[in-house]
């Protein structure tokens, strides 16, 4: 019965002050720290040095002829007016057009496209009502600055304006896979409609 008395009391008196150290003095401090390796990360950051690389760099450059995951031989046409045309004559939306898809490509234009375009490709998007910048073409009115009509525009050449942009629009392939790129031309050719 002893033994127990005295270990209930020890514990008792670890518990209170471990109490009373971590409530006391400093009101800023976060008190003792657990694991400082939780806190503190260990992998390196994309631009810092890095001894175990011959060139001391962390971010490497992707391997020769590799291609990322999602990405296919549509990107290979070149950001070119020949590759532009090459595009609209050789490159047709594989998606099928169904409610689901078209969804998913009216999200992806709201989060993408719409704050220079516009909800309803017109033009006005929120970035344009700033007056910093020029609007876009209507896409079913406007003109392209390629030349010809905006709602006759083809998948090809939607879809290559996408990818490598155009006068102020900044290419998007690296933020959209071609997926979802093909995706939005398919909304864009809704908007065509309106």
């Amino acid at each position: 019965m002893n033994k127990l008395r005295i270990l209930s009391a020890a514990l008792i008196a670890v518990a209170g002050s471990a109490v009373v150290s971590s409530c006391g003095g400093d009101k800023r401090s976060t008190g003792m720290e657990f694991a400082r390796n939780m806190y503190d990360p260990i992998a390196y950051n994309p631009d810092q040095a890095n001894k175990n690389f011959a060139n001391g760099q962390t971010a490497q450059l992707p391997p020769a002829n590799t291609m990322p995951v999602g990405y296919d031989k549509v990107d290979e046409y070149p950001n070119t007016p020949e590759g532009y045309l090459a595009a609209s004559n050789n490159l047709f939306n594989p998606l099928t057009r169904n409610k689901q898809t078209l969804t998913e490509g009216h999200t992806l234009y709201l989060n993408m496209c719409s704050h220079c375009h516009g909800t309803q490709g017109n033009g006005d998007g929120q970035i344009i009502k700033l007056e910093k910048f020029p609007p876009p073409p209507s896409y079913s009115k406007g003109n392209s600055s390629r030349g010809g009509a905006m709602k006759d525009l083809t998948d090809g050449k939607i879809f290559h304006t996408i990818t490598y942009g155009l006068n102020l629009m900044g290419p998007h392939r690296t933020q959209l896979n071609p997926t979802e790129r093909w995706k939005i031309v398919m909304y864009v050719r809704e908007l065509q409609k309106l």
